[in-house]
């Protein structure tokens, strides 16, 4: 009897410490039993040619809001940021199809992605600007008349490019460049007369590129959010669940502010 006493409390001693372990392991993930495409990893799909969201650093690393926000959010998930940069049309389809579990380059919702991705709340506002050469004729009125580059994939893009009883001015007066800094050379060069592209990239090419301005007044104005596979919904809320908090807390927008300081 003494012996199955003795066996009893240490099934019972066991059995509390597994329980405390499997506490341990619910919180270093955030709560969440979460599946992703690497164990322990969260992998970002991105352009890492968006300054001041994402950019690549002198080593070979990766820098900007979006990649700060998702190293966040990995970090509440239990969970170590993996960045798969790319080129926009392709960060895209690698979260579409699981090959990366977020993407975050700028992105913002519209129905043709809500087809194959599901969205986090919004974290960041962007604006859509102009730019052209100094001493330019081109002016918000005329864009319809001008040949107008932009990076493929994004929504400038898209909204450019549409007809123009959509809003938009026609394929025909649009040229698609794998990233910013190509259009902004193409313009240097001559070969199109504006980029429509977000203010802060626009920003950040015009300081670097002498003989460059922005046109008065914001083109587009829209919200930036995070890309998840369809149907994802445990890694939906994980993820979204972490970046509610990290607004809450201030995070999101000491990210911002360090990348974006108030005029």
């Amino acid at each position: 009897m003494k012996t199955m006493k003795k066996f009893a409390a240490m099934l019972l001693a066991m059995t509390m410490v597994l329980a405390l372990c499997a506490c341990s392991n619910k919180g270093a993930q955030g709560g969440a039993d979460i599946t992703t495409a690497e164990k322990g990893k969260l992998h970002m799909a991105t352009n890492a040619a968006f300054p001041p969201y994402e950019m690549v650093t002198d080593d070979g690393g990766f820098e900007g809001i979006d990649v700060e926000v998702a190293t966040e959010i990995a970090k509440k998930l239990g969970l170590e940021l993996v960045v798969d940069d790319q080129d926009f049309t392709a960060a895209l389809t690698a979260a579409a199809n699981g090959q990366s579990d977020i993407v975050m380059a700028g992105v913002t919702v519209n129905e043709e992605r809500k087809e194959t991705l599901d969205f986090t709340d919004s974290y960041a506002t962007g604006v859509q600007v102009v730019i052209v050469k100094e001493g330019s004729d081109v002016t918000m009125d005329n864009l319809g008349e001008q040949m107008i580059g932009c990076q493929k994939g994004t929504t400038g893009y898209i909204y450019a490019s549409d007809t123009p009883e959509n809003g938009g001015y026609g394929e025909d007066h649009v040229i698609a460049y794998d990233n910013g800094a190509m259009a902004v050379e193409a313009l240097k060069g001559g070969q199109i007369d504006c980029v429509i592209i977000d203010n802060e990239p626009a920003k950040a090419f015009v300081a670097a590129n002498e003989g460059l301005t922005l046109l008065e007044g914001n083109w587009v104005l829209e919200d930036y959010a995070i890309g998840i596979k369809k149907g994802n919904t445990e890694l939906l809320d994980a993820v979204n669940g972490a970046l509610k908090e990290l607004i809450a807390d201030g995070t999101v927008q000491k990210i911002i502010d360090k990348y974006i300081p108030a005029e």
